[in-house]
């Protein structure tokens, strides 16, 4: 993929592995828009990524189809165009089925699973028009379960189905779709605050590396799901 003018979405993208993702896409010459759920903060992350006329900040919630459509459309009026996708936003809630309430297994699903559907229903004409590319970040625990962690991998499990499923339906139009299943990743998933003992882990910038080389390869070649874990366990 020829990055000259390629314009990129990124849900999720104002902290953690959306704004590494960001900053290596920026740095490759790719023109970028990150969203998240607050206005300030996705207004706040761009600017520090860049200028107005290489990255935009969105407020969308991604459980809410209208505001991704919308936050679609405002990528189209700022930039022209959409070629890439990245549905990354993701929750996470750890609790023993027998304790996890019906808001927390909600807020799982709405946002890791039916927020990554509505994030390329929204954007599956635009990725068809330009033969683009979606890519969505999901999770070992979407393909190993582990105690109290029934919402997450419920969730987790299903991106990994939806994505491959996905996959098969829009590959005869052109259009590229990769599930990346990351280990343990120095983010502020779950309002974790990195630090120095997170040094072990996959880093923000080498998930950006990653999908910097995904979009790099031959048309004709299409990694559909990647396993990235760290060297080391702690």
């Amino acid at each position: 993929m020829n990055t000259n003018n390629k314009v990129a979405y990124i849900t999720g993208g104002t902290k953690g592995i959306g704004k590494g993702i960001a900053e290596s896409l920026l740095a490759n010459g790719y023109r970028v828009a990150i969203s998240g759920r607050n206005k300030e903060e996705a207004e706040h992350a761009a600017k520090q990524l860049g200028e107005t006329d290489t990255v935009l900040g969105i407020q969308s919630d991604v459980r809410n189809f209208t505001e991704e459509q919308q936050a679609i459309q405002q990528v189209i009026n700022h930039f022209g165009k959409v070629d890439i996708v990245i549905a990354n936003a993701g929750v996470g809630i750890f609790a023993s089925i027998d304790e996890m309430s019906i808001e927390d297994w909600n807020t799982m699903i709405d946002t890791n699973l039916t927020g990554v559907f509505y994030t390329l229903k929204a954007s599956v004409e635009q990725l068809k028009q330009n033969k683009g590319y979606f890519i969505s970040i999901a999770s070992l625990a979407g393909i190993n379960f582990f105690a109290q962690g029934a919402g997450y991998n419920a969730s987790k499990f299903g991106v990994v189905g939806f994505s491959q499923a996905a996959m098969l339906d829009l590959r005869n139009h052109d259009v590229k779709v990769t599930t990346i299943l990351p280990g343990s990743v120095t983010s502020n998933f779950n309002n974790h605050i990195p630090s120095d003992t997170d040094s072990w882990k996959i880093q923000p910038e080498d998930m950006g590396e990653l999908v910097v080389d995904l979009l790099k390869m031959n048309p004709r070649v299409l990694p559909s799901k990647i396993e990235i874990r760290p060297t080391k366990t702690k």
